[in-house]
């Protein structure tokens, strides 16, 4: 028996954003070293909770 879902009934909660390595490290100004390094570990494309999780950048003083 095959059943008919709605889109409107489809809850859109349970999907995660999948970003760009490069994308994201443009968005974030991260340096081509840390790119470089997300990539090596993640992969092209990472949820974006993985990459915040995993990227880390510099601190900036004044």
């Amino acid at each position: 028996m095959t059943t008919r879902m709605n889109p409107d009934d489809v809850d859109s909660k349970g999907f995660k954003k999948v970003w760009s390595v490069a994308e994201f490290a443009k968005r974030y100004r991260l340096d081509r070293q840390e790119e470089s390094r997300l990539l090596k570990l993640l992969g092209p494309f990472a949820s974006q909770q993985e990459l915040l999780m995993n990227a880390s950048r510099a601190p900036r003083f004044r």
